[in-house]
């Protein structure tokens, strides 16, 4: 039986996917895969990590994940080098490296914490969509 705390983080993991895929849509939904280029609806697409998602001092690091299209982010493995040059130029130099060493560091959120961070998403996704029409 899921405890309170798995359920949170599901909750959170949806809630932050869709604040990803839609922040930096155009009004008709439709955004840039961040390691290829390629044109898609957020629906379409998935909220790439660079460190992956078992590393939870990372997990919901808006910079660590990004609107990334199924194909380089499941079929051709997260493009990783692709990934980690394209979080330096958009964030400056040595970001992909300070998420990595970050992602290896401890991270532990409680019942609060992953509430709290439930609600922020939930308001910017709300605001996405307000703000956006989708």
């Amino acid at each position: 039986m899921p405890t309170e705390r798995s359920k949170l983080v599901r909750k959170l993991d949806k809630i932050f996917s869709i604040y990803i895929r839609t922040r930096n849509v155009d009004d008709s939904g439709f955004g840039r895969c961040f390691t290829c280029g390629v044109t898609k609806h957020w629906k379409a697409v998935d909220a790439g990590h660079f460190q992956s998602r078992g590393k939870f001092a990372t997990r919901w690091d808006e910079a660590n994940v990004q609107f990334q299209c199924k194909r380089c982010n499941g079929f051709r493995g997260g493009e990783q080098y692709l990934f980690a040059k394209n979080l330096d130029i958009k964030y400056g130099e040595g970001t992909a490296e300070e998420i990595q060493t970050k992602s290896n560091q401890t991270a532990r959120y409680g019942v609060s914490d992953l509430r709290d961070m439930i609600s922020m998403y939930t308001r910017k996704v709300e605001d996405i969509q307000r703000e956006k029409g989708l």
